[in-house]
């Protein structure tokens, strides 16, 4: 298996990362950005890779662009409106575990899609498209049913399609919701990339293995589950195995963790790993993420050499 064109779907917000004291690190992110950020990086090159949003047309919103088209993502996926800008989230932390503040409500990716001919060109010719919980949650009823409508479209004329659930209980009306609308995500799903303590907070799983055995029923093809600092947990096609974690030093922030994870996973099955290097990667591109503040590591510290992925 190898894919040229790898699309992430979903919301960039301006970031406020603490330095420490009153200081903070103005850059941007958001989870299905910093998957794709950090898969460009990693892949260096390697394959196309763009984030498919919705932005503003004011002096932040353009910088947002022209940093992403700097560090090699696609452009031309993004789209602009007048009407709104980017959101934005301050970090806070309690030593290195971080809870977030959000300025979100004129956020311009709300309106991602709305538009169904524009999302299914942006959509088109991805060999991969990745999308989250996050990206579902910030959407009308009416766009998450066309946004699963472009889904189906992508992946019927060959596009595989990536779910990470990432639960954030202020964005849902209640955990039901989230039970009445994300299985129709899953089941549309050839990858998923659960947190163990996201489905363990929305339905109330005993264990990984046990989270796995309910996805099991929705998703045929490869589940891979994140436990912080636990073993992760994978299904391919049914077939499990455990992958141990190994302790992370120089902890300095979670922040942006798991979307690492999904990066180092999707890139390095993107040139074919098989599941135990894939994972190996993800862990490796994770436990870096840790070490920096905010949701993305230093890019001079990123490249197809550091994972193994040449």
């Amino acid at each position: 298996m190898t894919w040229r064109r790898l699309l992430c779907v979903g919301e960039a917000m301006i970031e406020l990362a603490p330095l420490g004291g009153a200081r903070y690190q103005r850059g941007f992110a958001g989870d299905t950005f910093n998957t794709a950020w950090h898969m460009a990086q990693v892949l260096g090159g390697q394959a196309e890779v763009g984030f498919v949003t919705t932005v503003g047309e004011d002096t932040i919103s353009d910088a947002f662009v022209k940093e992403l088209a700097s560090d090699g993502l696609l452009a031309d996926v993004v789209s602009r409106t007048a009407d709104r800008t980017m959101g934005l989230y301050l970090i806070e932390l309690d030593g290195v575990e971080r809870s977030f503040h959000y300025w979100r409500s004129v956020s311009a990716a709300r309106a991602i899609a709305d538009d169904l001919a524009q999302l299914r060109q942006s959509l088109s010719e991805a060999d991969l498209i990745h999308l989250s919980g996050i990206t579902i949650a910030i959407l009308t009823p009416a766009a998450r049913e066309t946004l699963l409508e472009a889904l189906g479209a992508a992946r019927a004329e060959g596009a595989q399609i990536s779910f990470d659930p990432n639960y954030r209980p202020a964005l849902w009306n209640g955990v039901q919701e989230v039970r009445d609308v994300l299985p129709g995500f899953m089941a549309s799903a050839d990858i998923l990339l659960p947190s163990f303590d996201d489905e363990q907070n929305v339905w109330e799983d005993a264990s990984p293995e046990a989270t796995l055995g309910r996805l099991e029923a929705l998703c045929t093809g490869e589940i891979i589950v994140k436990d912080g600092a636990g073993p992760v947990c994978a299904s391919i096609g049914g077939d499990r195995s455990v992958h141990p974690t190994r302790k992370s030093e120089d902890l300095r922030d979670t922040t942006g963790a798991g979307d690492a994870f999904n990066a180092g996973y999707l890139a390095a099955r993107a040139l074919g790993i098989e599941t135990r290097g894939a994972v190996q990667a993800a862990q490796e591109l994770a436990a870096l993420v840790l070490q920096y503040p905010g949701a993305r590591a230093d890019n001079r510290m990123l490249g197809p050499s550091l994972l193994g992925l040449q």
